[in-house]
């Protein structure tokens, strides 16, 4: 197999999952290839999946129907990185051997060379096509294949009410920053040896560049980990103090465990998934902070003793997290959302009965819809009537992203300049205090 062709290849075979099957990128056996080639078939992937409108919309240039989805997702990814850069020959070579190595997929090598081709007119000559899948009328050259296309849209179902919030144009902006590039942002540890990179206002660190993580300086000392610059606010919200007891419920997979166990808090984290866990443990292990780690259903277990302060960072759409997870969009049609407001509700009330007397308890998701939000937090004000909003002081916080109910509402858009950040919902509520 030619230089670079095992890669793609892999990359095809993961869109198949996520286009075909359904399935999340993050549920699918990792390809096995040497670990460089096998980042390159997850980043290859998922750039396809953040272009894949734009790309489609260059295909229909060329093509009177849609190939079979193998083929067609052969074509799409050759698109992608010819917009992005890379060589139109070898692009080319390597989509049409995909295809000719196919099972079933031998008979169209001439079609996406032919259709390639017309794409991309400066790679050669153009072959003529196969019979039986014509190509369409040709069109000039283009100053990028992307060129004068909009960013991919976000689906019906999660855009609408998104324009109904905000506004057109900043849906628009949203859309703009999940197509680009998602940077790497660490939460640090003060007075460690940390990696270059931007210092954000709010305090994390945002990588210049990608690259191997665990080389970086501070990692095996545990100076640092990865953690969204958006997520790593809902942990600074609880406002742990020294010697507090403080429960991390739907912990994994540990971001925010050890932003609490770092202050010096008494932390109890708490998750579902025994796998996800361990990933917690061993990041416990590396940053040599400590934490009570507790795997059982949180619709279940009830804790010994209560709480000084409750992070609930609960299950959720993740539609926040898009710029990082672009096969979202693609996988799920918003059916589930009103099991998993419900699911929020129930976690809140039962956080709130762990809590000590003038305790106070963080609510947060990483959804952009305000069901999981704005709507979930007036609705548990509206059943316990004890219960206030804190609005606390966050550096690097900028004053409009608070609601006027008293919660922080992140959008991709802010910091759209820098890269972004994830979309979250996060808010402070506080208990009466016993007479």
């Amino acid at each position: 197999m030619a230089e670079g062709v095992a890669a793609r290849a892999a990359a095809v075979e993961l869109l198949g999952a996520v286009l075909g099957e359904g399935r999340m990128l993050a549920d699918l056996p990792e390809p096995e290839l040497p670990p460089s080639e096998r980042a390159r078939a997850m980043r290859l992937a998922a750039d396809v999946l953040r272009h894949l409108e734009p790309a489609d919309k260059v295909l229909s240039r060329h093509l009177r129907k849609a190939p079979p989805l193998l083929a067609m997702n052969v074509l799409r990814l050759a698109v992608v990185e010819r917009a992005m850069g890379a060589p139109a020959h070898g692009v080319v070579n390597a989509a049409v051997e995909m295809v000719r190595r196919g099972n079933r997929t031998g008979h169209l090598a001439g079609l996406v060379n032919a259709v390639l081709r017309a794409t991309m007119p400066e790679a050669a000559p153009r072959a003529e096509p196969e019979a039986g899948l014509e190509t369409g009328p040709e069109t000039g050259p283009e100053k990028t294949l992307f060129d004068g296309l909009p960013p991919q849209r976000m689906p019906r179902w999660l855009r609408q009410p998104l324009v109904h919030l905000h506004g057109r144009e900043a849906v628009e902006r949203i859309e703009a920053v999940q197509a680009g590039h998602p940077r790497v942002d660490l939460t640090l540890r003060a007075g460690r040896v940390v990696p270059e990179g931007e210092v954000l206002p709010t305090g994390s660190l945002r990588l210049a560049e990608g690259g191997q993580l665990t080389a970086l300086p501070g990692f095996a000392e545990g100076a640092w980990w990865v953690q969204d610059a958006a997520a790593a606010l809902v942990a600074r919200m609880v406002g742990a103090q020294p010697g507090e007891r403080v429960l991390d419920l739907c912990a994994a997979p540990g971001g925010k465990t050890m932003q609490l166990a770092d202050t010096g808090a008494k932390v109890v984290a708490l998750d579902i998934s025994g796998p996800r866990m361990a990933r917690v443990a061993e990041n416990l292990v590396r940053t040599g902070l400590k934490a009570e780690l507790v795997i059982a259903d949180a619709l279940q277990w009830e804790p010994e003793e209560r709480f000084d302060a409750i992070l609930l960072d609960a299950p959720c759409s993740a539609t926040g997290t898009i710029r990082r997870h672009p096969d979202l969009p693609f996988v799920k049609d918003g059916s589930e959302l009103p099991g998993l407001v419900a699911l929020q509700a129930t976690l809140i009330d039962r956080a709130l009965g762990w809590l000590k007397p003038g305790g106070r308890l963080v609510f947060s998701t990483c959804s952009l819809l305000p069901e999981e939000g704005e709507a979930q937090l007036a609705a548990a004000l509206a059943r316990h009537p004890g219960l206030r909003v804190e609005q606390v002081a966050l550096p690097g916080v900028a004053p409009e992203w608070w609601t006027d109910g008293g919660g922080l509402r992140l959008r991709p858009d802010y910091w759209a300049e820098r890269g972004g950040m994830d979309g979250f919902f996060m808010a402070r509520l506080k208990v009466a205090s016993v007479p």
